[in-house]
């Protein structure tokens, strides 16, 4: 795609994204256009999302266009009733910046402000990275879009912890999450 149309492509983006009826997030599971391309637009690993190389700055376009965001079998796209670009993603599309405990829940707060209750639909995954051997947390936001947990929320959950038969498991929604074992 030419310099120009991915700009005309953004804004189109930007410009569909805002017509999504409701206040919800828009049903971009129903949206089936043909694939437009490819749009320099990077999710960092660190969750900074890029436009041709640069960071895009406005939180509010950030957020808009987390609503239009979806996983498909070949990779991440925003997607609107008319078009379907793909991004890249260099880890998860978002982080859990935050977590609390409401009731017998554990809802989690992303860096683009969606709220997900740890549960049966959206589980809450630790695996060790085979790089680091660190922990590498995770839990699902909606669909197969995904939120690595900032360490700074794991230690969280990690004081949130009990230990039972050798391993840190956190409950949440009557769900048992192990975040590691014990030692």
């Amino acid at each position: 795609m030419a310099n120009a149309d991915k700009t005309t492509g953004l804004a189109a983006m930007a410009e569909a994204a805002k017509q999504a009826p409701g206040r919800g997030l828009p049903p971009v599971h129903l949206w089936h256009p043909a694939h437009c391309g490819d749009i320099d637009i990077v999710i960092r690993r660190d969750g900074v999302w890029m436009h041709e190389g640069s960071p895009i700055g406005r939180p509010e376009l950030v957020r808009l266009f987390s609503t239009i965001l979806r996983k498909d079998a070949d990779g991440h796209v925003l997607v609107t009733p008319g078009e379907k670009l793909s991004i890249t993603v260099e880890d998860l599309p978002f982080r859990a910046v935050a977590v609390e405990r409401r009731g017998e829940a554990l809802v989690f707060t992303t860096d683009v402000g969606d709220e997900t209750t740890a549960g049966p639909e959206c589980p809450l995954i630790v695996e060790t990275d085979p790089e680091t051997g660190e922990p590498s947390p995770r839990v699902r936001v909606r669909a197969d879009l995904w939120a690595r947990i900032a360490r700074p929320v794991f230690y969280e959950l990690v004081e949130m912890a009990e230990q039972e038969s050798g391993r840190l498991v956190v409950r949440s929604s009557g769900e048992t999450f192990v975040l590691g074992e014990v030692g």
